[in-house]
Parts: C-alpha cells; sequence; structure tokens
C-alpha cells in the first residue's frame, strides 16, 4: 500500500503548489511541541516583513504537557487551513514531538483537493513525508516561524526564493565532502532521520526507491546515527536509492564520524552521495523541496532542481 502511494507521487510530482505572492495568506500551525512566545512573535514579524498576511488561530498557544494540545485540535488545525482556499501556505511553528501522533487523524482525501505550500522541519518531517507519498504534492523542508526570528539572512532569502519564485532552485554545498562520486537524477525525499527511522513499520512508513534521499539530524551520537541507517537499511528503506545527501548534523559529535558511518552502510551501493549540505538544524537552513525531480551531481557538490518548486 505505502509503495502504491509512493508510486501515485512520483508520477505525480508536476502537482506544484501554489506560488506566494506579496499580500497573501499564510496560515500557522502548531502539529509538535509547544514554543516560546518571543520566538514565535519574532518569526511572525519577519513574515509579516516579507509581506504575507498571517492567520494565527486564537488557541495555538495551549499546552498538552510536550505537545501543542491535544492530538485532535493540532490535526484539525491542518486539516481546517487545507480546506480554507483563502489560505495559499501553511507554516508551522514547530517542531520538537508529536508529529507522528497525528498522522491518522489527517483528513488526505480533503487534503489531496488542496495542495498548497507546507513548510516545516525536523518532526515536522514525519508530515512533509506524508503529504508528499499520499497525496502527491511538492511539500517544503524548511524554517519555522520560531526559527525565523534569529535565523541567518541566507536561511531567510532561502525560503522567500523557493516558496515565491519562478526560478529553478539549486544549493552548493560549498564546504561539502563528495563520499561518494557520480551523477543521479530523481525526486527527492527524507528529511530528519530519527523520525523517518521511526515511521518504519508503519502504515506510514517511507520508500525512497528511485529518490535522491536527504537527511539531517541534532544531537544523535554517531553510534546511534549507525543504528538508525542499519535499522533502515535492513527494513528495505534503501533498496533502489538514486543517491544520497547529507544536511547539517548539529551536535553529532566529529563530522569524519558521520561520514565515516554513511560510507560504512552504503559501500554496497554505487550511488553518489554528498555531505555538507547547509540544511537541517545548522546555522543556515536551506530550503528543500520535496517531491521535486533534480539531479545529484556529487563531484560539483551541488543539488539542482528541474523546475521551480511552485506553480503560477
Amino acid at each position: 500500500m505505502v509503495g502504491d502511494f509512493l508510486m501515485g507521487a512520483k508520477k505525480n510530482i508536476q502537482l506544484l503548489p501554489g506560488r506566494l505572492m506579496p499580500g497573501d495568506t499564510i496560515g500557522i500551525v502548531a502539529p509538535a511541541g509547544p514554543f516560546d512566545r518571543k520566538e514565535f512573535d519574532r518569526g511572525v514579524a519577519v513574515l509579516k516583513a516579507m509581506g504575507f498576511r498571517l492567520i494565527v488561530p486564537d488557541d495555538i498557544h495551549i499546552k498538552n504537557g510536550y505537545l501543542a494540545g491535544p492530538d485532535i485540535h493540532r490535526a484539525n488545525l491542518i486539516n481546517t487551513f487545507f480546506a480554507d482556499r483563502k489560505i495559499k501556505a501553511i507554516i508551522c511553528a514547530r517542531g520538537g514531538f508529536g508529529s507522528m501522533r497525528i498522522l491518522s487523524l489527517l483528513d488526505f482525501e480533503s487534503i489531496k483537493k488542496n495542495p498548497k505550500i507546507f513548510i516545516g522541519f525536523s518532526d515536522i518531517s514525519a508530515i512533509l513525508s506524508v503529504l508528499y507519498t499520499k497525496c502527491g504534492f511538492v511539500v517544503f523542508h524548511g524554517p519555522m516561524v520560531t526559527c525565523l526570528g534569529d535565523a541567518s539572512r541566507k536561511t531567510r532569502k532561502a525560503l522567500l526564493y523557493a516558496v515565491s519564485s519562478d526560478a529553478r532552485l539549486a544549493i552548493m554545498a560549498k564546504t561539502g565532502k563528495t563520499i561518494r562520486h557520480g551523477l543521479a537524477s530523481g525526486p527527492v525525499a527524507g528529511g530528519n532521520l530519527t523520525t523517518l527511522c521511526h515511521l518504519i513499520g508503519t502504515p506510514f512508513e517511507p520508500m525512497f526507491k528511485g529518490h535522491i534521499l536527504f537527511l539531517e539530524d541534532k544531537g544523535e551520537a554517531g553510534y546511534r546515527i549507525d543504528r538508525m541507517l542499519s535499522h533502515m537499511k535492513l527494513a528495505g528503506c534503501f533498496e533502489g536509492l538514486a543517491g544520497l545527501v547529507l544536511g547539517s548534523f548539529e551536535d553529532c559529535g566529529p563530522g569524519s564520524e558521520i561520514v565515516g558511518v554513511v560510507d560504512s552502510i552504503f559501500k554496497e551501493d554505487n550511488i553518489p552521495i554528498l555531505a555538507g549540505l547547509e540544511v537541517g538544524h545548522g546555522k543556515n537552513n536551506i530550503t528543500v523541496p520535496i517531491g521535486l525531480n533534480a539531479t545529484l551531481d556529487a563531484d560539483r557538490q551541488l543539488l539542482s532542481f528541474h523546475e521551480s518548486a511552485t506553480a503560477h
């Protein structure tokens, strides 16, 4: 069943969300953990300065322990905003934990009929993955509201460019490392390694055959990264993989250790592998369209997309 969804998504990758224009409305949701109000307000100010109108639900600040409210509340915000034709994009307030708990509560039939820009990363990778595989439209691995206030200029600029430009995006790893040479093309999938690994064995398990897989993480020791990658390999997640790109692995130990782990896990795979993309929990978090066709040139340390990520 999951494979069928994936094949459907792969065939429908031309289904692009509408491009954001100045004055368009963005809805803010909180599918995972609660958040700091000052950080949230600073992020809201950044989005307004970009020229967008915002809809902030009155009850977005409620807390339920380490969650931003009950599961049904968090899921309903997403369902409601996808169904609202006035809202052109949805951005998440924060990651943390909780996205997996609401996957079965999302109204995929309604969402599929109303494709629009959806932005988040970290724990939100669970939702990005499922929206792509079940609904077949491009979503965006990018900074969230509470990150934007302190985000680098490069991060903010990349987000705006990805959702409002008709240009083909190209992301270069200027200080990257080529682990395995080569060239490969396919739709980009992936996100946070820990989150994606925990989807294995569920109805929402990701399958990456024919894809360029992107992975990033934070605060995971080398042996845990080894364990997760080994788990995914044994589960067959990497069968038929076109290529692999590593983003930032913040607070995960020496970069050389992560490179060594990846090189070992994929030693039998003849695919291009590139490390060092400025995507994830690092200083810069470049927005990556999930589900969009791209070419990975590990020798030039470049991930270049074949078309713009949005439709006019």
